[in-house]
């Protein structure tokens, strides 16, 4: 059986930014065990909170100090993303994850494409901070 990580709100837990459950639900076969994760929780933010988005970089760039996240309120959270994204890694290293399939366009899990930090919808190429440390750990990161 192999183990994957998945954002719990691909699963259906109501942890999202606004508390609400995406339209999508993931569905997989029957040998995977599935470990949701919800990096933003993990890091110490609540549920519903803030939206918020990665500011003059991303997740890469967050990691390295070069970029901040803030919410839609102008407060800086890039502590509790971190945080969250190193508790992630660290339930994959414990349990031999080589996969995780992360929610889409989010300052945490996006992959490939994140909102770009003016809180007006607009998307643009780049990874959130939980995306990118998995990344860099040599961890297979896709999205739903």
């Amino acid at each position: 059986m192999k183990n994957v990580l998945v954002s719990k709100c691909l699963l259906g837990f109501p942890c999202r930014y606004d508390g609400k459950v995406p339209d999508k639900k993931l569905e997989l076969d029957n040998d995977i065990c599935v470990l949701g994760v919800c990096p933003e929780v993990m890091g110490g933010l609540d549920t519903p909170r803030i939206a918020s988005e990665i500011v003059s970089g991303d997740g890469f760039d967050v990691l390295d100090g070069k970029a901040k996240v803030i919410n839609k309120a102008g407060e800086d959270v890039t502590e509790q993303f971190v945080s969250g994204a190193y508790k992630v890694l660290e339930i994959a290293k414990e349990n031999g994850i080589t996969t995780a399939i992360l929610k889409a366009k989010s300052p945490s899990c996006g992959c490939g494409k994140i909102y770009d930090g003016t809180f007006t919808r607009t998307l643009r190429e780049g990874v959130g901070v939980t995306c990118a440390l998995l990344l860099r750990n040599g961890i297979n990161v896709k999205t739903e």
